[in-house]
């Protein structure tokens, strides 16, 4: 009996480790220690690339003066309702960044914008029209457009998203995105990059608090994150499939036999 109980134990014992295994092998940042500050080594805001879509607006406290600088929707909005509010006109004219990373204005004409983020350039914008001349207290308010990331893979939300602010981190696009399966490798995300005509491919465990340290930690446009399924899911898809193809075969078999049967059955 005593070899019974000890025999239970044994089995109970293993079931409990194998839980807490399993368990951990969802957890994120596994190594990070509670109310330990880590340094944060890069800004990670979203720098303007060409071919990226901008909406470029210029504000003044005399309107007249900003019209120029505007498209020709604003100006007709402008004359038509004899308002000031080009803030709140979000039929501008967007502009796309070319393969030289520049921008083209109206009066002040060509500015670099590359490696910029969209405040950086808002100052540019505005420094160049102080000194032109043009409008001495000129407010520049720059957005991007049509801008996104995907993910793709073991997530419960694949897909497209916008991206809607200066910076999003891996974890941002993973929450957007529904968090990852219980099948997603947590110690193997692959972040596929494009830049300066070169693709380039980070691959980031989130299990590890080295991930704040990765350059792929903070998503640019048009990224593309991919969560790999793990041993598990690939056992899992294996047997779904052997399972089909067997049922498959065990079914043809059955029908075979029974037509057999009944040929049998009426040559007699």
């Amino acid at each position: 009996m005593s070899n019974l109980y000890r025999l239970v134990g044994f089995a109970l014992l293993g079931l409990l480790l194998a839980s807490c295994s399993a368990q951990k092998r969802v957890w994120y940042l596994q190594d990070v220690q509670p109310a330990t500050p880590e340094q944060i080594v890069q800004n990670g805001e979203i720098r303007i690339k060409p071919l990226d879509r901008l909406i470029v607006v210029v504000n003044s406290k005399d309107p007249e003066l900003a019209v120029p600088f505007n498209s020709s929707t604003a100006m007709n909005a402008l004359s038509t309702n004899g308002t000031s509010s080009f803030s709140n006109i979000e039929s501008l004219q967007t502009r796309t960044v070319d393969e030289n990373g520049c921008i083209l204005m109206p009066i002040i004409g060509t500015v670099k914008c590359e490696g910029l983020t969209r405040n950086e350039l808002a100052r540019l914008i505005a420094d160049k029209i102080v000194e032109g001349g043009y409008i001495n207290d000129p407010s520049v308010n720059v957005q991007f457009s049509d801008m996104k990331f995907s993910v793709i893979g073991e997530v419960a939300h694949p897909g497209s998203f916008e991206i809607d602010r200066d910076r999003i981190s891996i974890l941002d696009a993973l929450a957007m995105a529904g968090d990852m399966t219980v099948y997603g490798m947590r110690n193997e995300v692959i972040v596929a990059r494009e830049a300066d005509g070169k693709r380039t491919i980070e691959v980031l465990d989130l299990t590890s608090k080295d991930v704040f340290s990765s350059p792929a930690f903070y998503l640019q446009q048009n990224d593309v994150v991919y969560v790999k399924p793990n041993k598990y899911k690939a056992q899992s898809a294996e047997i779904s499939q052997n399972r089909s193809f067997y049922l498959s075969l065990v079914s043809t078999a059955i029908s075979v036999i029974t037509l057999t049967v009944s040929i049998i059955s009426l040559a007699k």
